[in-house]
């Protein structure tokens, strides 16, 4: 599931490329994954200019003219791309949002959504979300704060989207190994230097992630060689077997709070 290196870097890119276009036509092949009557939905869609995008946590909002928003959430498999009838991606689309000059195309939307809101509607969708790790009001106080009454395992509260927005299965177990600690570590049980370490660890990783595109394989749009470049620099992430790039300790695999999770047991305590 794209976690929010992923989506910054999909909000980054669709700025570019996107923002200040009109949508031209809309296409709905799958109902489900909108929210109103295709009729509707097009209806209220077709014609809008873009004039901003926005993320909060792993959502991205397309704003339009109307004061309308398109509210999306890939969750697991969903993949977007720019194109065009000419360059468009041998999956199935379930919406295409044809503009000027170019096509987006939402891809593996079965489980995700993009749904039009108005902005008290989308505000109601992000009321339970925590803050977000890379704004500058996210500060360690407040993290050590809220982490001391934490008594879940560290793997579950960095996934929790109400402790912290936009970090899942991936960063977590990258975000622990920055910070030399254990997935299975207990929030409220860490030292004050282990907690600092942690909210540094959280810092680092996620602007790592965007400095390589995030892990997503497929390009964004042609001539896009950053998009999914992370992989080739995770540290534990998907590397069982393979040695620890710290100690050279073999990482291992665990379920932890039922999730898969990657670590190294010799250099995380």
């Amino acid at each position: 599931m794209p976690e929010l290196p992923e989506m910054e870097n999909y909000k980054r890119i669709f700025e570019k490329k996107l923002v200040g276009k009109t949508i031209q036509s809309v296409e709905v092949t799958r109902e489900k994954s909108i929210n109103k009557a295709v009729p509707a939905f097009i209806d209220e869609v077709k014609g809008r200019k873009l004039v901003a995008i926005e993320r909060r946590a792993k959502h991205l909002v397309f704003k339009l003219d109307s004061g309308g928003h398109l509210l999306l959430h890939l969750m697991l498999g969903g993949l977007m791309y720019i194109g065009n009838e000419h360059d468009s991606p041998d999956r199935t689309k379930q919406v295409t949002l044809t503009f000027d000059d170019c096509q987006l195309f939402f891809i593996g939307l079965r489980l995700g959504y993009l749904h039009l809101l108005t902005c008290q509607e989308v505000e109601q969708e992000f009321l339970d979300l925590g803050p977000e790790p890379l704004d500058p009001g996210f500060q360690l106080s407040k993290f050590d704060e809220r982490l001391k009454k934490k008594r879940g395992t560290l793997k579950s509260t960095l996934v929790n989207q109400k402790f912290i927005a936009g970090i899942g299965n991936h960063y977590s177990d990258e975000i622990c190994f920055e910070a030399k600690l254990l997935p299975m570590r207990i929030g409220d049980e860490l030292s004050s230097r282990e907690r600092a370490s942690l909210f540094h660890a959280i810092q680092t990783i996620l602007n790592r992630g965007l400095t390589y595109g995030g892990y997503i394989e497929m390009p964004v749009c042609k001539g896009d060689e950053l998009t999914g470049k992370y992989n080739e620099y995770c540290y534990v992430y998907d590397r069982e077997g393979e040695p620890c790039p710290r100690c050279k300790t073999t990482i291992i695999r665990e379920e932890i709070s039922s999730k898969k999770s990657f670590f190294c047991p010799q250099c995380q305590i």
